[in-house]
């Protein structure tokens, strides 16, 4: 079968960061280290294993960063990671084969993945303290186990992900999807999963605003939490193209702040009452702003701008990725202001229950949340490179969640 792969490389790795600035073509151009190649079908692992058909898969924003060549080289992420990757973990599919320990779901079943390899997938019985209590992107076996180092498919040399007509997971990561649940939205389970778990790390206290920093489909989504879970607190967001304000205004923000940090830091004072503080030199800053700022870019503009808008012993949650960049980071000691790491999604607590992210989000949807105006594009596998380049243009082509559909 064909599979859209990454293979470690340094020379077309260097070709690619040299040239994709100057046309982005280079990203996805025969010198890119990701490429589509032909390989065998995936044995099951084990008996507690799962061969999976795809139906659609997201490209995440992760997807795009390695396509991009995207990173710094003492990432210390590299300890977690294994070549060749086939990528692509967020995945709808059909069931077409299960092991022996595995009948319990049945041939034909539609699932959604939850990609995360941690002790149950690697055979690690007992599991680690993380993976008993429901952190499970916290495991402390990424390395270890029955298979390679990697967190989750798409990172992994043999736990392959689903830019491929099919892929095998544990019998633990499939969760059944109901009928009334489309692809398209059950195909955001993933990304929603990230949002929610974002805002659960820092809720709001009743009746406090907050500000959603970035509008692609983890802004979205956090937006579509907030008003959900928490709608008497007022939700602001910042967000740059027309297509993605529509959406967050549909979703329950009450405005999309556009325009740069300056701009950003002055709308959010008149929004909250609060008159910016002058420094001689750079950014005004706020000491009442925002009770929290969910920040879904993680660049160094956004976290520093998002430190000044913050109100005193407020809190600056980070679920975006991008590369270390120096930034002026006073307001953080000043105002004591937490700055919250959120990774992925795991078990949740809302309102007492406890279940997995994706259980969560498939109960929302049963009761009346849509959010699958998000997938504005759906390509063939063969297409990869036009996917990709719709999500470069994501101006001119108004690309939110695309999907690959092998």
């Amino acid at each position: 079968m064909q599979a859209l792969r990454f293979h470690y490389d340094l020379a077309r790795i260097a070709a690619v960061r040299t040239l994709g600035p100057l046309s982005a073509a280079a990203y996805t151009s025969a010198l890119s280290p990701m490429r589509l190649v032909e390989v065998p079908e995936p044995p099951l692992p084990a008996d507690d294993w799962v061969r999976v058909s795809t139906t659609i898969a997201g490209i995440c924003g992760s997807d795009l960063k390695q396509c991009l060549c995207k990173g710094s080289w003492d990432n210390p992420m590299t300890a977690l990671v294994s070549f060749p990757q086939t990528l692509g973990h967020e995945a709808v599919g059909r069931v077409a084969e299960v092991g022996p320990a595995a009948a319990d779901l049945d041939v034909g079943t539609r699932v959604v993945l939850n990609p995360w390899l941690t002790c149950a997938p690697r055979a690690i019985d007992p599991p680690c303290p993380a993976c008993a209590r429901g952190e499970l992107t916290l495991c402390r076996n990424f390395t270890r186990g029955a298979l390679a180092a990697g967190i989750h498919h798409g990172t992994n040399a043999e736990a392959g992900g689903a830019f491929a007509p099919e892929f095998v997971a544990h019998r633990s990561q499939l969760v059944p999807v109901p009928d009334s649940v489309s692809d398209e939205q059950a195909v955001l389970a993933d990304p929603f999963s990230v949002s929610l778990h974002s805002v659960l790390r820092r809720p709001p206290a009743a009746g406090a605003p907050v500000l959603v920093y970035g509008l692609g489909p983890l802004g979205l989504g956090a937006v579509a939490a907030l008003g959900r879970l928490y709608p008497d607190s007022p939700v602001y967001a910042v967000g740059r193209h027309d297509h993605q304000k529509r959406l967050a205004l549909a979703y329950g923000a009450r405005e999309v702040i556009a325009g740069g940090p300056e701009q950003i830091v002055r709308r959010v004072g008149e929004l909250a009452g609060s008159v910016p503080l002058e420094p001689w030199h750079g950014l005004p800053w706020l000491l009442d702003g925002v009770a929290v700022v969910y920040d879904t870019v993680g660049t160094a503009e956004s976290i520093e701008t998002a430190l000044r808008v913050v109100s005193a012993r407020g809190a600056v949650v980070v679920s975006g990725v991008e590369a270390p960049a120096r930034f002026e980071w006073t307001p953080l000691y000043f105002k004591e202001v937490d700055v919250t790491g959120s990774n992925a999604f795991a078990v949740e607590e809302i309102d007492g229950r406890r279940a997995h992210a994706i259980e969560f989000y498939l109960d929302f949807v049963a009761d009346g949340l849509d959010l699958s105006d998000l997938v504005t594009h759906r390509f063939a596998l063969a297409d990869w490179r036009d996917a990709f380049a719709t999500l470069l243009d994501r101006k001119r082509s108004g690309a939110i969640k695309v999907v690959l559909a092998p």
